[in-house]
């Protein structure tokens, strides 16, 4: 019995460094997958938790979002209302999804945000995108003064998809190339949101994004037509 105690006094406090390490390597590996501005996951960690969730819910909404007037904004204030600008947005795009268990937003980058809602009942969509939009455009405080952006926001349904898009990771691409679509189409008419409820990408993809995106090109061999 003596012994035993000795071994528990020698080999507690290891375990016990050992728990906290652990704790703090995944707390570590959780922070590397935030975007350090926003608070919001990365790309990667979203795409990996998005597509957990197409997985297991019948009726998923992947929303994009992007700020409109935000260069103006960086211009004219200078790069910390910028910054102000993106934490407003992300603080909003996480308010606007209170209440849906399950939903994961994102940084991709610059000042565009996702996220993929599970939904109960799908016609609440345009409610959700109405009330983020309200949310994303309302004035936000910098520097003593009320500062504004806009935002135009596109969306796809996962139940809106064909059968044969049957795949997590599949949807997901999908659904992002429509959310995509949608939302520089709502953009090219001066903000706002909008669900088009269609099924299939209207363009191609380039690298990953919408054919013809800011960002994408294509190359042509020679001779091609």
């Amino acid at each position: 019995m003596t012994t035993m105690l000795h071994t528990l006094a020698a080999v507690g406090p290891m375990a016990a460094a050992w728990g906290a390490h652990s704790l703090w390597m995944r707390r570590r590996l959780t922070a590397a997958r935030r975007d350090p501005l926003s608070g919001l996951w990365t790309r990667d960690a979203f795409e990996t938790r998005a597509a957990h969730t197409l997985a297991r819910r019948p009726h998923v909404a992947v929303i994009l979002c992007d700020l409109d007037g935000f260069k103006a904004v960086n211009d004219t204030h200078g790069h910390a209302a910028g910054d102000a600008a993106i934490r407003s947005a992300a603080a909003s795009l996480t308010d606007a999804l209170t209440g849906h268990p399950g939903a994961v937003a994102a940084r991709l980058g610059g000042d565009e945000f996702a996220a993929a809602v599970p939904l109960t009942d799908p016609l609440a969509l345009p409610w959700l995108l109405g009330g983020l939009h309200d949310e994303m455009t309302a004035p936000f405080r910098h520097a003593g003064r009320d500062l504004v952006v806009g935002a135009s926001i596109g969306a796809a349904l996962s139940s809106d998809l064909s059968p044969a898009v049957s795949r997590p990771g599949e949807a997901l691409a999908t659904l992002l190339r429509l959310a995509d679509e949608a939302m520089y189409g709502v953009k090219r008419t001066g903000g706002g949101w909008h669900y088009p409820a269609a099924t299939t990408p209207a363009r191609g993809t380039t690298a990953g994004r919408r054919t013809g995106r800011p960002g994408t090109h294509t190359t042509h061999r020679k001779g091609a037509a």
